[in-house]
């Protein structure tokens, strides 16, 4: 079995390297690793892919994990795949490739975007008007038709379902984290991550860029 192990641990020399041993003890491969935040107290989040046996629950890994000083883990949620960012600019490069028809660059915008964010799904919306989706990602919420209300959204942000009360249910179902960002001038991407862990601002900021570059080529 797969899982991203998202973890918080000391930004010191070594403290990786422990991890893995300790992970290891369990029987425990680990496939990426992703820096995703560092924070100016000295620790850093850190997104591992990992895999164990199928016979192994996932609790030995956060029971392995949390048995290093300074080490606590923020979230586990299985996970296919591994985390690379670096395949965020093919996927920025196959929607140039693909600009001429901006409905194709779109949809595939959408499709290989979560991956790369370590997302569950991804979705987008034409707000000129009265929002209307335009691509959606596998496993995002079905489009039932009742088109949301849109607020202005002038850059990427986190969203709060429990505030937020345009925010259609179906996007919020299983406690996902959701985040936001404008697309060029008349497009919204919604980003979502069902059963957290929440979207970090290094993400959020990370997203907002993404979005200026493909808004430059889709928007």
């Amino acid at each position: 079995m797969s899982y991203l192990l998202r973890v918080l641990l000391p930004d010191t020399p070594g403290s990786l390297g422990r991890l893995a041993d300790a992970l290891g003890t369990v029987d425990c491969n680990i496939r990426s690793v992703d820096v995703v935040q560092t924070f100016p107290e000295g620790t850093a989040m850190d997104d591992l892919v990992v895999e164990i046996p199928a016979s192994s629950l996932p609790d030995t890994l956060i029971t392995a994990a949390q048995g290093l000083d300074g080490v606590e883990v923020d979230s586990i949620r299985p996970f296919s795949g591994a985390v690379d960012r670096r395949g965020q600019i093919a996927l920025l490069a196959d929607v140039a490739s693909n600009r001429h028809n901006k409905e194709r660059a779109a949809e595939r915008f959408v499709s290989a975007l979560p991956q790369t964010m370590t997302a569950g799904w991804a979705i987008l919306l034409d707000v000129s008007g009265s929002s209307r989706r335009v691509a959606a990602s596998a496993a995002a919420p079905e489009d039932d038709g009742n088109n949301p209300v849109m607020p202005e959204i002038n850059g990427a942000r986190i969203l709060d379902p429990e505030s937020e009360q345009w925010i259609p249910e179906p996007w919020a179902l299983l406690d996902a984290a959701l985040a936001a960002t404008p697309v060029g001038d008349s497009l919204l991407l919604i980003l979502g991550r069902p059963g957290g862990p929440d979207f970090l601002a290094s993400e959020v900021e990370h997203l907002g860029n993404l979005g200026r570059i493909a808004g430059a080529i889709i928007g």
